[in-house]
């Protein structure tokens, strides 16, 4: 097994390349989203009594103890002589934000491609499911991206994505690390009303403050999380020798012994154990991918998508 070194090619190994993001439309097919249910905090049992922005009107009936006196329905009062309210319900379509992790440790792999990369085909299959179940698309960048597209209805949602997916990954630029606390807080300032967020990352920034916005974020959007592993990170190593690079230095890494063998994911893969940790503590429905597999069932499976068939 030999490591994946950088390359300034898109070749969908190293680089995240467009033409790949645009065939996963192909792979979405005839899989829909599930209807939403929103977790807005309501008052009052009947969910009905919604307002504000995004609300349809439904209907109008007796005013009752309790209702919104603003949302009185002064014409059928006036005609009837009693006192009307007007109800509405929630917009049905949906929006989903996928928070995209850009940190440097993302550019890493030994098997296939980065991890960065299959993170980038994770979060573009997404798009496109989302856009199929007539879902608005957004996305959102942490690590060396703080970017935000908002969400963005039909195939244009999806191809903007895809855009910035492989402009992020071409483009990679030096910044501070930005803890999962930090990007969790910045994400529920810029959700605006999503249904669903799909959070990708390889755990690596999983701080131990990030266990509050984690289920902050849960309590306002359908979470899931994807984490994106190397081989090497979850697995013994084999024996051998494995050339790395790191700041543009190449070496070799030597592992001979039981104790290298579980050294190595051990100290690689600690970030993704603190992640599914931290999910299994909040509930918060979690899938692993590593760089070799395809995306697809995971990413399906945390979105509830179904075939219509």
């Amino acid at each position: 097994m030999s490591a994946v070194l950088p390359s300034h090619e898109a070749d969908g190994v190293t680089q995240v390349a467009l033409s790949e993001l645009l065939a996963l439309r192909a792979r979405v097919g005839r899989m829909t989203l599930p209807a939403q249910v929103s977790r807005a905090s309501r008052a009052g049992q009947q969910s009905s009594r919604l307002y504000g922005r995004g609300m349809d009107y439904a209907e109008s009936r007796v005013y009752q103890r309790g209702d919104d006196v603003r949302r009185l329905d002064w014409r059928l009062t006036a005609r009837s002589g009693k006192l009307h309210t007007k109800l509405f319900q929630e917009e049905r379509e949906g929006r989903l934000l996928i928070l995209l992790d850009t940190h440097a440790s993302m550019q890493f792999g030994t098997r296939t491609r980065f991890k960065s990369v299959q993170a980038a085909r994770a979060a573009a299959w997404a798009a496109w499911a989302a856009v199929k179940g007539a879902e608005r698309v957004g996305l959102m960048g942490f690590g060396t991206r703080d970017e935000l597209l908002a969400p963005r209805a039909g195939a244009h949602g999806a191809l903007a994505v895809c855009g910035a997916l492989a402009a992020w990954g071409s483009r990679w630029a030096d910044a501070d690390e930005e803890p999962l606390s930090a990007a969790l807080q910045r994400a529920m300032r810029t959700v605006h009303g999503a249904s669903r967020v799909l959070l990708i990352t390889d755990g690596a920034c999983c701080d131990p403050t990030a266990r509050r916005p984690l289920v902050e974020l849960s309590r306002r959007a359908r979470l899931g999380v994807l984490a994106v592993v190397d081989p090497l990170e979850v697995a013994p190593t084999p024996e051998g020798d494995y050339p790395v690079e790191h700041g543009g230095v190449r070496a070799q890494l030597h592992i001979h012994g039981e104790r290298q063998r579980h050294w190595l994911p051990g100290l690689l893969g600690a970030g993704q154990a603190r992640l599914a940790a931290l999910c299994r503590a909040t509930g918060v429905a979690c899938r692993t991918v590593d760089t070799t597999a395809d995306p697809f069932d995971a990413v399906a499976a945390l979105l509830g998508a179904r075939s219509s068939r």
